[in-house]
């Protein structure tokens, strides 16, 4: 059975469209309730976290309803990090665990991500599973009179959450003496990212943390570093993080206002585990759209690039498969298998912090190890149905492009897991022939759209 609203990070779309509606997210709640409550007579527990979208109080209590229809007993979080509600999805022993959030998307989009009782992402045939359940009769399954769950709100998540973060930072450490701009993208990290930071001892400058519903992601955190550069520069600071809506990402800003993207961030993270005997195998895992520049870094340091198809899911699957504990995407999902389950900003930032500490240099020193190959990505949109990939034209001149880029490149086109996009990265070391077959493919993508 294809999957019809689980993509790659969940279900997404426009709020109030559908499948983004009050009823999908009833069907939702009343079908993962039912797929992850066991026979026995215990309570069963689903536990609820959002980020700061003014539709969220629209999917929460639809979700809400379908949980306690079944009989499941609710914990409400409110606005808390997707990597948080994972870990309190294993700390309070729940079945099942939510995440309203369209994590990177602007306002007007949201999700539901969806983690089993270890605090993992939903595997495919769950999705399956939960997806058949979806469409039973809204009235088949319910929980007699008795049986009906309850809702509560857990007020000290986010203190929790705290607590647990500041436990990743090595104990001999301190950031006192560190001047630090976090850009929460008016979103799910908002509260906790300050509170972390300056309890571990930094001077904190926050922005992005005025959530009004409608402004997460706008103009601010991972998806737009102007505003954390503009303030980097300001105020002088060592350092800029910015997190995306739900903080499971993470960039970095050098003290100079340059970008330090995740696969930077990972060849750090790796080099230093690698170095304190921390790192389980000699390598990371990182998704087909990293740079060559990484994988050449890690070889010459003595470490492997293990490549998955995108979708930080996909990451972390690997990383159990076959034993890593750093792995993430260039986009700056971070993940640290010692210690989420899930890509965490914040808890990726501070071991960047980490390092930056000990070496006792500048980010911009530490943080840039290796040039980036040439690289270019372009999105093309598509109508919703259409299958522009399949055009027997688009095939030939990707075959074409593959073959003139040979061994000194890499060309990417996929469809997007959460948007009708698609998307065509290429790199390589002659920067002129990546644009040219970038444009070809991007050309034949959109003659194939007016086509259909």
């Amino acid at each position: 059975m294809q999957r019809a609203f689980f993509g790659t990070d969940g279900i997404r779309g426009t709020a109030n469209a559908h499948p983004m509606t009050p009823e999908i997210a009833l069907r939702v709640g009343l079908a993962a309730g039912k797929r992850f409550m066991s026979k026995d007579e215990r309570r069963h527990l689903v536990v609820i976290g959002k980020d700061t979208r003014l539709s969220g109080y629209m999917i929460e209590p639809a979700l809400v309803a379908g949980f306690t229809a079944v009989g499941m007993d609710v914990r409400l979080f409110g606005p808390l990090p997707t990597p948080a509600v994972a870990m309190m999805t294993r700390s309070l022993r729940a079945d099942l665990g939510v995440m309203i959030s369209a994590s990177h998307n602007k306002y007007a989009d949201n999700g539901i991500k969806l983690f089993g009782p270890d605090g993992y992402k939903m595997s495919d045939a769950d999705e399956v599973e939960i997806e058949r359940l979806m469409a039973e009769p809204l009235d088949k399954g319910l929980a007699a009179p008795a049986k009906l769950g309850r809702a509560q709100r857990i007020d000290d998540a986010q203190a929790r959450y705290v607590e647990i973060v500041k436990a990743t930072f090595p104990k001999k450490l301190k950031l006192a003496g560190l001047r630090v701009v976090i850009d929460a993208a008016n979103g799910a990290g908002y509260k906790v990212a300050p509170t972390a930071l300056y309890e571990l001892g930094a001077e904190v400058i926050p922005i992005g943390v005025e959530p009004n519903g409608f402004n997460i992601n706008q103009e601010c955190g991972s998806t737009d570093t102007r505003a954390l550069r503009e303030a980097v520069l300001k105020y002088r600071a060592d350092i800029g993080v910015a997190l995306d809506g739900d903080a499971d990402r993470v960039l970095i800003m050098d003290e100079k206002g340059q970008l330090v993207d995740g696969d930077q961030l990972m060849a750090l993270i790796a080099g230093a585990w690698k170095k304190a005997g921390a790192l389980s195998k000699p390598g990371i895992v990182a998704t087909l759209m990293s740079n060559l520049g990484l994988e050449r870094y890690l070889k010459k340091n003595g470490m492997t690039l293990e490549r998955t198809q995108v979708g930080d899911r996909y990451v972390v699957e690997a990383m159990r498969a076959k034993g890593y504990n750093v792995g993430g995407e260039q986009s700056g999902h971070i993940i640290l298998s010692d210690f989420s389950t899930t890509g965490d900003g914040l808890i990726a930032a501070l071991q960047v912090l980490a390092a930056l500490v000990e070496a006792e240099r500048p980010v911009s020193e530490v943080c840039h190890l290796f040039e980036p190959a040439p690289q270019l990505l372009e999105n093309v949109r598509f109508k919703n149905g259409a299958a522009p990939l399949e055009n027997e034209k688009v095939q030939e001149t990707i075959r074409a492009a593959e073959k003139r880029l040979g061994a000194k490149g890499r060309i990417v086109v996929r469809k997007s897991g959460t948007e009708p996009l698609v998307r065509i990265m290429a790199e390589g070391d002659d920067e002129a022939l990546v644009q040219d077959v970038v444009g070809e493919i991007a050309n034949a993508v959109r003659d194939a759209e007016r086509a259909a």
